[in-house]
């Protein structure tokens, strides 16, 4: 069945520039979704627009009448616009490639379906009053959207043509520091996860009336939250330490830049916690964790593409069979 996407293809095309462009704009957009839905948690204005989807009862945009809190939280809602445009844009320039991109097609495709779901669990947030549950939930969403667009980017070819990767669950290889990346990526899911804890048990509730928090130990979680972040860093630094010089050039400054990262986000959730959690540093540290997560994901696919270019002893043999006997791959 003919689609106007399938249509257009047929008709134009447009150069690998514009998909690289449009998958890195995808990223920054998930970034800023984040770094907008904190603004809105320490502003107070999680419930400035009381309604979803409209904003009131009766209009869709707030009332001067509900002040700073209501153009807030509807710039926020209005970014979520933004960011369905611009997968949009990733969609038609990965579907209009003079050579296919199915990879990058399905990232563009991924991360449309979970800017719906996070707009949805943003509805249930307000209908839920800012159950702390609910808004973990809403951060969660906005992380697996993160790794979503993450994914996309690192698709997309890095020349100016030929074939994208193949980023298939199927592929294998036999590289050794594949398993070291996968933990250092599970335990980094995990301090996310705690970190979503932290949040719902402290002060900052995302409104300015009384809200209730998680019934836990704001202390312990937060120490518990260091412990996780101390793991990740030394499990970065580990690493960093078994990349070889040959062959991992990419992904050794991949992960010195994670570690730096990680560094400078463990000094923001340190002050933070010492001054009384105020409310730019809190903003500061919710764009370190967007910055941690995509981190530590261009980590493990910038080492898994590396083990996938290391030819191993099986594809060497091949290659000189091909050389000396006609074989042809």
């Amino acid at each position: 069945m003919r689609t106007p996407l399938s249509w257009a293809a047929g008709r134009f095309t447009l150069g690998p520039r514009s998909v690289r462009w449009a998958a890195t704009t995808s990223v920054v957009a998930a970034v800023a979704i984040v770094v907008g839905g904190g603004i809105v948690r320490v502003t107070g204005s999680g419930l400035g627009c009381p309604e979803w989807p409209m904003c009131t009862t009766g209009t869709l945009a707030p009332t001067s009448e509900m002040g700073l809190h209501g153009a807030i939280e509807f710039g926020n809602r209005l970014l979520t616009g933004v960011l369905c445009l611009i997968v949009g844009w990733v969609v038609i320039a990965a579907r209009l490639q003079r050579h296919p991109m199915p990879a990058v097609l399905r990232g563009a495709w991924a991360q449309f379906w979970v800017v719906v779901l996070n707009a949805l669990v943003g509805g249930v947030t307000v209908w839920m009053r800012l159950s702390p549950y609910v808004v973990a939930a809403h951060f969660l969403a906005a992380t697996l959207l993160l790794m979503a667009a993450v994914w996309t980017r690192h698709a997309v070819p890095a020349g100016d043509g030929g074939s994208p990767l193949d980023l298939s669950p199927g592929r294998r290889s036999a590289g050794r520091h594949r398993s070291l990346s996968w933990t250092l990526v599970a335990t980094t899911a995990l301090l996310v996860v705690v970190g979503t804890v932290t949040t719902g048990s402290g002060p900052h509730a995302g409104d300015s009336s009384d809200v209730r928090r998680m019934p836990f130990d704001w202390a312990t979680v937060t120490v518990a939250h260091g412990v996780l972040a101390a793991a990740v860093l030394l499990l970065a630094g580990r690493l960093l330490v078994v990349l070889p010089r040959e062959g991992y050039g990419a992904a050794r400054r991949t992960t010195a830049l994670f570690v730096a990262v990680l560094v400078a986000q463990g000094a923001v959730g340190l002050f933070q916690s010492l001054t009384g959690l105020p409310a730019l540093a809190v903003t500061l540290h919710l764009l370190g964790s967007a910055l941690v997560w995509v981190g530590v994901l261009r980590v493990h696919l910038t080492v898994r593409a590396a083990d996938e270019e290391r030819p191993g002893p099986h594809r060497a043999a091949v290659r000189r069979e091909g050389v000396g006997g006609g074989v042809r791959g």
